[in-house]
């Protein structure tokens, strides 16, 4: 019985380091903001952005003036060979409540759910951002999350073994590497899409003491696996300043979890040509079957606060 306890309670901490944690995984879509000279321009993409106001045409500049403005022609056709590399950082908070079951091996299961603000109380130490570079239509990210978990509970001993309690301390950490490619399949002015695929790998640690130390229930242990992924990305451009992005991807098929997905929307406001504040609602489900014969399956969700800022 307290084996089946241990196993339900490592299980139940572990959920929660993944309630605050995941990412997924799939990364927080990029609005790209413009460079300091052209702040009229639409936030999604810095190679393409244009200003919204078109030059002054009827001014015809003197012959063989120094100071004359570039003709139409010769900006678009500077804009279109663009071949720099751009690359943005995106630092968020996700404020995830968790929610799920934990099914044996004999079909005996347990429910479990966390809001975020206790999921918040139980933090130790963490750190959650994302990286991404484009080049022309190619289009990298990396998604990284790590997060350390800590509870300390009093269980009371039964009557039969006397008055009293043990101190139970259990430690949940969770750490997430989620590197993807694609292509810009559409480039426009007011919408980009992106189509990417890659995987994410997940590190997930726990352990269980007790003090006094009780034989046979201290616990020590830890679970590895990789998820391939595919999924992709829609910006709108709403205004100069004003843009929404939906993403999502979907993976697993019984390589590492048996099945994970995630969707999410964000709102993006470009407080300066290079920063864009973004705040929206992300949805993860995970369903992984344990080494230790456990069947988890995971539902957070919660609201997303971070920003991107433009490096290049």
């Amino acid at each position: 019985m307290a084996s089946r306890k241990k196993s339900v309670t490592t299980t139940i901490f572990a959920a929660l380091a993944l309630g605050l944690s995941l990412l997924a995984a799939a990364t927080p879509s990029r609005a790209q903001a413009n460079s300091p000279t052209t702040g009229d321009a639409y936030p999604l993409d810095s190679s393409t952005l244009r200003p919204w106001l078109a030059p002054d045409l009827d001014a015809q500049p003197a012959a063989g003036d120094p100071a004359a403005p570039v003709p139409p022609q010769a900006k678009a056709s500077t804009a279109g060979a663009d071949d720099a590399w751009h690359f943005a950082v995106s630092p968020y908070l996700w404020f995830a409540g968790v929610h799920g079951t934990a099914v044996g091996p004999n079909d005996n299961g347990v429910g479990f759910r966390a809001s975020p603000s206790d999921l918040l109380s139980h933090v130790q130490i963490g750190l959650m951002g994302a990286v991404e570079a484009r080049h022309k239509r190619l289009v990298t990210s990396i998604d990284m999350l790590w997060i350390r978990l800590e509870d300390d509970k009093a269980i009371p001993l039964p009557p039969a073994v006397g008055d009293g309690a043990i101190g139970a301390n259990i430690h949940a950490t969770v750490f997430f590497l989620t590197p993807k490619i694609g292509l810009r399949v559409i480039d426009e002015e007011k919408i980009k899409v992106d189509a990417l695929a890659g995987f994410r790998f997940w590190h997930v640690g726990d352990s269980l003491n007790f003090n006094p130390p009780t034989l046979g229930l201290n616990f020590n242990g830890s679970t590895n696996f990789v998820d391939p992924l595919v999924g992709g990305r829609i910006g709108f451009a709403l205004s100069p300043k004003i843009v929404v992005n939906i993403l999502g991807d979907v993976g697993g098929w019984n390589t590492g979890s048996k099945l994970e997905y995630q969707v999410a929307g964000f709102l993006g406001y470009r407080i300066k040509p290079a920063i864009t504040l973004q705040a929206g609602y992300r949805y993860l489900n995970l369903d992984y079957f344990g080494s230790r014969g456990i069947t988890t399956n995971i539902t957070l969700s919660g609201v997303l606060l971070g920003a991107t800022i433009n490096l290049k």
